[in-house]
C-alpha cells in the first residue's frame, strides 16, 4: 500500500510550494544512492520522495490527490502511480535543477555519478495526441482499447544510442565522460566557479565516431507501434488522460514523451448524457396513460422494464437508480436514469371514436386535475379502444 505524499516528505496538507521543495531536497539529500551505495531501500525511499514531490509541486495534480487519494491517477493509467510504468531515475535527476540549482544534484557530490547525475542524454521525445471515441457502455463501464500509432521509436540496431557498435562510441576526452566542464571566473567578489554542459559532447559524456546506419545516428526511428490503452469507466467527452513515456521516442537516448489521450463521445441512438444521469424520452400512448402499462426502455447495459401507473401525465419522470455514468475515482458513486414521460396524442381517429370521444368533452374525467373516481369512466374507454 502506498504511503501519504505529505507524510513521505513530512510536510502538512497545508504547506506552501516553497515548504514542499525544500522538504524534498532534504529527503532526497538523505537517500541519494550516492550517499547510500547498495542500499536498496534507501533507493526506493529516493524515489518514492520523487513521486510525492511531483505531484505535491504541481498545483493540478496536488488538488486531485488532496480529493481521491492514490486513485486520483486512475486504472488503467499507470495503476495508480502517476508515472505509468514507474519513475526512473533519469526521470528523478532530470527535476534537480529546478530543485538544486543551474549545477544539477551531482554538484554535491562530486559530478557525475553512475546515475547519470551530472549528465544529459539525447534530447526528449515530444508528445503524441490521440483521439478516441468511446460509445456510452465502453464510457460507463471502462474499456482497454489496442490502437496503432505512427511514432518515433527505439531504433532496434543501435538500441537508442546512435552508434554503429560499442567500439565506435568513446569516452569524451574534454569532460572525462562526465558531461560537464568546470569554469573559473574572476569577479568582484573573488573566483568563482561554475559547471557548464561540455561543449563537446552536449552533456552525454560520450562521442561517436561511426553512426548508426539505421537511424543515422538518431537513436530513433519512424516507425508504427501498437498501444494497449486502458480507459477507465466514468470518462466523458472532452477529458484528457496521459500515459508517460509513450509517445515519441528521445534522441541518442533521451526520455520518451508521453501520449495524450483525448476522450470523444460516441452519440447514442436513444439516450442523452447530462453529467452522470442518462436520459430518455418514452412516448407513450394515450390508452396506455390512461389505463397504465409495463414498457421496455433502453439503458447504457441494454433494456429495462418499467411500470407506467395508470394515469399517467406527460412530463412525469421516473428514475432509474444506478443506471447512469459513475463517476470517475468515485468510490462507487453513480448517476440514475431519468425517463421523461411524453403521452403520444392520436392524430387519425374512426368516426366511432371520435364521437364517442366528442361525447365525453364536457365530462368531469376530461377536464385538467380530473377527479379520483375515474373507474366507471376508464372502463368505458377502455371497450372503445379495445
Amino acid at each position: 500500500m502506498k504511503r501519504d505524499y505529505y507524510e513521505i516528505l513530512s510536510v502538512t496538507k497545508t504547506a506552501s510550494g516553497d515548504e514542499i521543495k525544500k522538504a524534498y531536497r532534504k529527503v532526497a539529500m538523505q537517500f541519494h544512492p550516492d550517499r547510500n551505495p547498495g542500499d536498496a531501500e534507501a533507493e526506493e525511499k529516493f524515489k518514492e520522495a520523487a513521486e510525492a514531490y511531483e505531484i505535491l509541486s504541481d498545483a493540478d495534480k496536488r488538488a486531485k490527490y488532496d480529493r481521491y487519494g492514490h486513485q486520483a491517477f486512475g486504472p488503467g493509467m499507470g495503476g495508480g502511480n502517476p508515472f505509468g510504468g514507474g519513475m526512473d531515475m533519469n526521470d528523478i535527476f532530470s527535476q534537480f535543477g529546478d530543485i538544486f540549482g543551474g549545477g544539477g544534484f551531482s554538484d554535491f557530490f562530486g559530478g557525475g555519478s553512475s546515475h547519470g547525475g551530472g549528465r544529459s542524454q539525447g534530447a526528449r521525445g515530444s508528445n503524441l495526441r490521440v483521439k478516441i471515441r468511446l460509445n456510452y457502455e465502453e464510457m460507463a463501464n471502462g474499456v482497454t482499447k489496442n490502437i496503432k500509432i505512427k511514432k518515433y521509436i527505439v531504433c532496434n540496431s543501435c538500441k537508442g544510442n546512435g552508434a554503429k557498435d560499442a567500439s565506435s562510441i568513446h569516452s569524451c576526452k574534454t569532460c572525462g565522460g562526465s558531461g560537464q566542464v568546470r569554469k573559473v571566473q574572476s569577479t568582484f567578489l573573488g573566483q568563482m566557479q561554475t559547471v557548464v554542459v561540455c561543449p563537446t559532447c552536449h552533456g552525454e559524456g560520450s562521442t561517436i565516431s561511426a553512426k548508426c546506419t539505421t537511424c543515422k545516428g538518431d537513436g530513433r526511428t519512424y516507425d508504427e507501434e501498437t498501444v494497449s490503452i486502458n480507459i477507465p469507466a466514468g470518462v466523458y467527452e472532452g477529458m484528457q488522460l496521459s500515459m508517460s513515456g509513450k509517445g515519441n521516442a528521445g534522441t541518442r537516448g533521451g526520455a520518451p514523451g508521453d501520449l495524450i489521450i483525448a476522450i470523444e463521445e460516441e452519440a447514442h441512438k436513444d439516450l442523452h448524457r447530462d453529467g452522470l444521469n442518462v436520459g430518455y424520452d418514452l412516448f407513450i400512448s394515450f390508452t396506455d396513460a390512461v389505463f397504465g402499462a409495463q414498457v421496455e426502455v433502453p439503458t447504457i447495459d441494454g433494456r429495462a422494464k418499467i411500470k407506467i401507473p395508470q394515469g399517467t401525465q406527460s412530463g412525469k419522470i421516473f428514475r432509474l437508480k444506478g443506471k447512469g455514468f459513475p463517476e470517475i475515482n468515485g468510490y462507487g458513486r453513480k448517476g440514475d436514469q431519468l425517463i421523461n414521460v411524453n403521452v403520444w396524442t392520436p392524430q387519425t381517429l374512426s368516426t366511432e371514436e371520435k364521437a364517442y370521444l366528442e361525447s365525453m368533452r364536457e365530462s368531469e374525467n376530461f377536464q385538467p386535475h380530473p377527479s379520483k373516481s375515474e373507474k366507471g369512466f376508464f372502463d368505458k374507454l377502455k371497450e372503445v379502444f379495445s
